[in-house]
């Protein structure tokens, strides 16, 4: 991973720094600045969609399309949509309205990463590599308490497992890395 996505995407947009997940409590450490709770829960919440849309063929082309006009959280969400901004605003104590605008910001902008990053000849497998290289930075930040697994239909992206660090569980992370994404 040569760059940080949750990172360039934080400063692209000018949010505070994000905090990690503690897998022990399943929660950020300490407490954020209620000003940042949406952009916390929102970013990774967003990243997820999009890694989850990346898997397939056809969410990878779309995300290589790239159009600025489209609705991204209706595309990562297919039809779940207000599912999700529901959950990231009652997490972070927004409105919905304030939620899916930032919302679609940050898809916009993400994938406008995605696109850069994939490179200026980029293909539906360059699209899924750089997405599936930040898998395990996404789950670091995504809160268990928002359920995106659920309703991504992807169990494993709550699991606390994917939060924890250290030697063991980065070798063990890059395997994940290397063993998910694309339609098997």
């Amino acid at each position: 991973m040569a760059f940080s996505l949750i990172e360039e995407l934080r400063k692209s947009l000018g949010f505070p720094p994000l905090k990690k997940i503690d897998p022990n409590i399943q929660e950020t450490k300490g407490t954020t600045p209620a000003s940042n709770d949406l952009a916390q829960a929102a970013v990774p919440g967003v990243l997820a969609g999009i890694f989850k849309l990346s898997q397939s063929e056809n969410g990878a082309r779309l995300l290589l399309s790239g159009y600025s006009d489209r609705n991204w959280l209706q595309a990562i969400y297919e039809g779940k949509e207000m599912e999700a901004v529901d959950k990231i605003a009652q997490y972070a104590g927004a409105t919905s309205q304030d939620t899916s605008t930032m919302m679609e910001s940050i898809a916009k902008e993400a994938v406008r990463i995605i696109r850069d990053h994939a490179g200026a000849h980029g293909t539906t497998e360059s699209v899924k590599t750089v997405i599936k290289d930040h898998r395990h930075e996404i789950l670091s930040y995504l809160p268990a308490a928002m359920q995106f697994g659920y309703l991504l239909n992807d169990n494993t992206l709550d699991d606390r497992t994917n939060k924890m660090e250290g030697p063991i569980s980065n070798l063990m992370h890059k395997i994940e890395n290397k063993m998910s994404g694309g339609d098997t």
